[in-house]
Formats: structure tokens, sequence, C-alpha cells
């Protein structure tokens, strides 16, 4: 069973430009699969989990398609939900800030964006997580580690943060166009654990 699970890597090379364009393609029709499997609300986090580890295996040359992905995504699924609740508890606490900044309360746009900037944290820090996500891996253990990436590598987490804005203005202008972006989201948040793990001290 173990070694049915095992993914032989392909043995011929492409080219730099045909490898990017091939990598660039994945990321799209991942963000297709993170989409549908994101239709249950709180899988969203299983979701990118798996969607990640397709585009790592992708990376690696590894036989991989959507057989795997349902299969990462059922394994992600039990702590992915219970990080989606939570994700989605903050949105519902930043929106009543929100309400109340525009209500004239008084502190309240200073608690709005203060609300603003902690979902934006958790977004980023729950994106880290799944792009290092591995089957039998402890949600809680993943965005706690993440949480102090976010804040220890301000430039990795600022790619994330530009490609989630790519995707809002992406369904502003045409909501169908955001779909293929969540797997370019995905695909930079792969990319930036990757680079970090190369820059880290051994």
């Amino acid at each position: 069973m173990a070694e049915a699970r095992v993914k032989a890597r392909k043995e011929h090379k492409e080219s730099p430009l045909a490898e990017r364009f091939g990598v660039f393609a994945e990321c799209l029709l991942t963000g297709v699969w993170i989409a549908v499997a994101s239709l249950g609300v709180v899988t969203a986090p299983a979701a990118f989990a798996a969607g990640a580890s397709h585009l790592r295996r992708r990376v690696r040359h590894e036989v991989g398609g959507l057989r795997e992905f349902v299969a990462d995504l059922g394994a992600a699924l039990p702590g992915g939900a219970l990080a989606g609740l939570v994700w989605w508890a903050v949105v519902a606490a930043v929106w009543v800030d929100v309400r109340a900044s525009r209500a004239g309360l008084p502190g309240g746009p200073l608690v709005g964006a203060a609300g603003l900037a902690a979902l934006i944290g958790l977004t980023v820090a729950g994106l880290r997580a799944a792009a290092v996500w591995t089957p039998g891996a402890r949600w809680r253990s993943l965005v706690a580690a993440a949480g102090r990436r976010t804040v220890l590598d301000p430039a990795g987490s600022f790619v994330i943060v530009g490609g989630l804005a790519v995707v809002v203005l992406s369904g502003w202008f045409t909501a169908p166009l955001a779909v293929p972006v969540l797997g370019a989201v995905a695909g930079a948040a792969v990319a930036v654990e990757k680079r970090r793990e190369r820059h880290r001290p051994h």
C-alpha cells in the first residue's frame, strides 16, 4: 500500500521556459480544484493544503493528479475544517468591528483597522500553514509555527498578501477569473516556504 503511494519521477527533462509555463498552468488548474473543494466554506484550509501538496509534487516532477488531490483533501479535512471554523469566526468579529466603526462609535475606526489587520495576518498564517501541510500533521502546530513565520518573514508574507489582493481584484472585475488565481496564491505560498527553507541557517 505504501509502495503504491510512491510517485515515480519523470524521466524527461523540460526546458526552463517550458517548466515555468507548466507550473503556471498547473497553478491555474489547481485553483479550480481548490475553488470547488472550498464550496463547503469551512473546507477552504484543507482545499489549499491539498492544492499546495499537489503543486509541491509538480515542482518535484512527481506523478500526481486529481485522485491524489482528493486523497490529500480527505486527510487534511478533519483539522482543516476546525481551522476554517476559526477563520470564519474571526471574519464575523471583524465584520462587527467594521460595522461599529461605520456607526461612529468611539474608537470604532481603530478597532476596525486592528481587526482587519488581524484577519489578514491570520489568513496569511493559514496559507503558510497549508503550504507545508503533510498527511498526519496537526493543524494547531502548523498554524502556530506559520504565525511566527508570518511575523519573522515579512517579505514572504507580503508576497502572499499581494497574491490575495490579485484574487480580490480579479473577483471585483470578473468573478470567474478569481477561481484559477486561487491556485497562484497557493503556488506563491509554496514558493515562499521553499525560499525560507533554502535560506534557513543549518
